[in-house]
């Protein structure tokens, strides 16, 4: 019986000491690319079929999408676990977070509007659920990990290896406490303003945190906001609180205000509480209400959701969201609208990516919204902009998670479901 398990325990034993392995030589590359060293001898990337069957299903998919007159929406790339999403400043690339281990490069290497090649962006990094993409001013390519932040300069030219010279910001388990790790609501978003700060958005890991979580997570920024040197990730403080898990925002590049989205709490009926979007106005600490109250009055201190809370009331000042979304449509990515190819009307506003719901009896949600904005600059009307991703057996076809302008004017979804980025465009009917 002995002699029978010796090569299961032998194979047991391999494939721990390779687990514990490839963290130590992750880290090993990481050092190595800091000191622009050669840490990966194969320079070979492979690349994401753009053709075939797959690609075929997705683009018979898309003639179920429906927008308003004159928009057109086709694939512009196949790419697995397609999250959020940042166009390079310089050149027709993009990349491409995940939530898995992956950070896409995806290139139109001959500027038609389809990319032609997909491929894993620093492959000597491990990276963990590297959700967040955004550039600084300069060029520098942000990733913000599940507690790691790095800073990759000149990403875009210098993307075709493995290998890449990066900065580390925040290093691993340095960007929330290693306790309040979880599995649960870890996919960070990023932005970074014109003064060069860093901002990035901190889901907290329940559903409704606990009684004893609350100031400590208001503390830290976790269930909000935090702000940071983008390069040194120095000056670090507490932008928003009172937020239970945004996944997208981005900033006015009028007045410069950031926004951000905000999910709801589970459990609590097919239609409350509402998705938020929300606006920063103040310099540091705003409360956005949570997990005293969500929207603009659903209360959830010590309801079923949350009975530990029962008798805890929210600030004395919190601030209102300036729209209220249908309640579980899990709006994520975010983008003002900009450029000249789509009409006058969608020109000063939002768009914003509605994931779909898991917790309705009847699913709901999977579309674009379009939020317009007031002469001031808050929020006006909020309308569906595209939709159909959601068939009418209640199945997902695809799920949008994010949404970008493009330098000439049309815009991108990504879509984490069905693996793939869209690109919308218009010309007048």
């Amino acid at each position: 019986m002995s002699l029978n398990l010796r090569p299961r325990q032998l194979a047991a034993a391999v494939a721990l000491a390779c687990a514990m392995a490839l963290p130590a030589v992750a880290q090993q590359n990481l050092e190595k690319l800091k000191q622009m060293k050669v840490a990966t001898t194969d320079l070979n990337i492979p690349t994401i079929p753009q053709t075939g069957r797959n690609a075929d299903a997705i683009r018979a998919n898309l003639k179920n999408i429906k927008m308003p007159a004159g928009f057109k929406i086709d694939l512009y790339a196949v790419v697995p676990d397609a999250r959020h999403m940042a166009v390079a400043p310089s050149t027709n690339m993009l990349f491409v977070g995940t939530r898995k281990t992956t950070v896409w490069a995806v290139t139109d290497r001959n500027s038609d509007g389809v990319a032609d090649e997909v491929k894993s962006f620093a492959p000597s990094l491990k990276f963990t659920n590297p959700n967040g993409v955004c550039w600084t001013r300069d060029g520098f390519l942000i990733v913000a990990e599940h507690n790691r932040v790095l800073n990759f300069p000149a990403a875009e030219f210098f993307y075709e290896g493995p290998d890449v010279a990066v900065i580390e910001v925040v290093p691993q388990g340095k960007l929330i406490p290693l306790e309040e790790e979880s599995y649960n609501h870890g996919a960070r978003t990023c932005r970074v303003d014109d003064k060069g700060q860093l901002h990035i958005t901190l889901g907290q890991p329940f559903n409704v945190q606990p009684k004893d979580k609350v100031a400590l997570y208001e503390k830290l920024g976790i269930g909000g906001m935090v702000r940071m040197n983008a390069f040194d990730g120095s000056k670090r403080e507490v932008v928003a609180v009172g937020v239970r898990n945004s996944v997208g925002m981005d900033i006015n590049p009028k007045d410069k205000t950031v926004w951000f989205t905000d999910n709801q709490t589970d459990g609590m009926g097919d239609e409350t509480p509402p998705g938020e979007l929300n606006r920063i106005t103040k310099a540091s600490g705003e409360h956005f209400g949570y997990p005293f109250i969500h929207g603009n009055n659903v209360q959830i201190a010590g309801t079923d959701a949350a009975p530990d809370l029962k008798g805890m009331a929210p600030p004395a000042q919190w601030t209102k969201p300036q729209i209220e979304f249908a309640a579980h449509q899990a709006q994520l990515g975010m983008t003002f609208s900009g450029g000249n190819m789509f009409p006058e009307k969608y020109r000063n506003g939002i768009f914003v990516a509605s994931h779909g719901s898991w917790n309705r009896t009847k699913p709901s949600g999977a579309l674009i919204n379009f939020v317009s904005l007031k002469a001031d600059g808050t929020a006006d009307k909020n309308e569906v902009f595209a939709e159909g991703w959601l068939d009418a057996n209640g199945l997902y076809r695809g799920r949008p998670v994010d949404v970008v302008m493009m330098k000439d004017g049309s815009m991108l979804i990504s879509d984490d479901f069905a693996g793939a980025i869209y690109r919308v465009t218009y010309s007048a009917p």
